[in-house]
């Protein structure tokens, strides 16, 4: 090929992959595209971030269908970067649905992006989709689902998380307390919410690292059991319990919920751990947990949730919902990625579920404006860690938990998905034991 024919090819591919962004990426939009090539498409005003495209190929390539999922490729196995405000751009990304208006409008980006430069030789991710097999739910396949998310790695995690390894929302009172401290006021939150005393025994469902537990033996003399599906967790969280010489009153095994049957406990916790569990099976969940849970005796449920599909949205139409469904594919990421066999549900119909069990709920609290500020504390933390964290678990992994806890945050901060703590009761002949007021979870101490 010689450097005329190479040169037209080149202007080919910019002026091509111009057009396309140009019609889906509509002014006035807060950010600039910077090429390859160099050339920059300008967004409007003082841009808040920069898109980067490293190659002529990478625009067809992140724009296959499923968007969502495929994009989320991209960034991974880098064919693009993002340069700025990391949140700003996913909250762009969150809305590319409402920018395409019409039947007319996907055509023409159909007809523009067929003449995008194409490449099939794209660099291999180095950790790729969730594989699983056997039963949706099943025990091996949860196993395996979690194993898949949970074990990458102790240090990985330690890089970012506060020094308790809480790996779920934080409790801020003011907003500007760091990781470390907000993660404890979540912990003696939940304490206070399931009044723990001194001698109780408390069942703390997926586990983690086994913060919870030995916060609750240490602060409120309580028996804890943790269970966990991820090895590496529970080989952490032993060793943990060990050095605080807690072997006594707290123990973590590696073991299925399901696989409790003769137990008893006066209190029951979950953190982060029944959006694993699946829609089909909260029905046997919430049943297991009542049955384990002694009469009279609390369980306080913690988890994300997503709004009602029946609620008011903005922008919401048959049209946005067949592009969200269809084109861009919501959610395909975090199931393949982060998250496989993840399901999330409404809260309502989820404590609905705890109703129809025995449960009475008598306490919900949503805590999405918390997540938010977890996961940009998070991400934060990982980012000054990065060559460290590259180094342990390669740049795959790094740049992939830094693209989903980034756009959770904004799902957080949007209220496209909210966290909810849920106290619930196992009344014994109309009695819980709770006091008539909530004045003693906000009493200084």
């Amino acid at each position: 090929m010689n450097t005329t024919t190479a040169s037209l090819i080149a202007d080919r591919a910019t002026a091509s992959t111009r057009a396309f962004l140009e019609r889906l990426l509509r002014q006035p939009r807060p950010f600039d595209v910077r090429l390859w090539d160099g050339t920059v498409l300008q967004g409007a005003g003082k841009p808040r971030f920069t898109f980067v495209i490293h190659s002529p190929a990478a625009v067809r390539r992140m724009f296959r269908l499923p968007i969502e999922l495929v994009i989320g490729e991209s960034f991974i196995r880098g064919d693009f970067d993002i340069e700025g405000d990391l949140f700003a751009a996913f909250g762009r990304m969150s809305t590319l649905s409402t920018t395409i208006q019409s039947a007319s409008d996907l055509v023409t980006l159909a007809r523009l992006y067929l003449t995008l430069p194409d490449d099939t030789a794209a660099n291999t991710i180095t950790r790729g989709r969730a594989r699983l097999s056997g039963a949706l739910h099943s025990k091996e396949r949860d196993r395996a689902a979690i194993q898949y998310h949970y074990d990458v790695g102790n240090d990985f995690y330690a890089l970012w998380l506060d020094q308790r390894m809480n790996y779920s929302c934080a409790y801020f009172r003011t907003a500007s307390e760091d990781i470390d401290a907000a993660q404890e006021a979540k912990l003696e939150h939940i304490c206070r919410k399931l009044r723990m005393k001194p001698g109780e025994r408390l069942l703390d469902i997926g586990c983690g690292w086994g913060g919870l537990a030995i916060y609750t033996a240490q602060k409120y003399g309580v028996n804890a059991l943790g269970v966990t599906l991820s090895k590496q967790q529970h080989a952490l969280a032993n060793e943990r319990i060990a050095a605080a010489g807690l072997t006594d009153r707290v123990a973590v095994k590696l073991l299925d919920y399901r696989d409790l049957n003769d137990a008893q406990f006066d209190k029951i916790v979950s953190v982060g751990m029944f959006e694993h569990v699946g829609r089909s099976h909260l029905p046997e969940y919430f049943a297991h947990a009542h049955r384990l849970l002694k009469p009279g005796g609390l369980f306080l449920n913690h988890g994300i949730s997503v709004v009602h599909p029946h609620a008011l949205k903005p922008n919401d139409s048959p049209w946005t919902r067949f592009l969200e469904r269809n084109i861009v594919g919501s959610g395909q990421f975090v199931w393949h990625y982060i998250f496989p066999d993840g399901e999330l549900e409404p809260v309502s119909e989820v404590n609905l579920l705890a109703e129809q069990a025995g449960f009475e709920v008598r306490d919900v609290e949503n805590l999405r404006e918390h997540y938010a500020l977890t996961l940009r504390q998070w991400v934060a933390r990982l980012e000054a860690h990065r060559d460290e964290a590259v180094g342990l678990v390669g740049d795959t992994v790094y740049r992939t938990w830094r693209l989903y806890m980034a756009g959770s945050a904004v799902g957080f901060e949007t209220g496209g998905i909210n966290v909810n703590q849920t106290l619930l009761a196992k009344p014994a002949n109309g009695a819980v034991n709770l006091p008539l007021t909530r004045d003693d979870l906000y009493a200084r101490t």
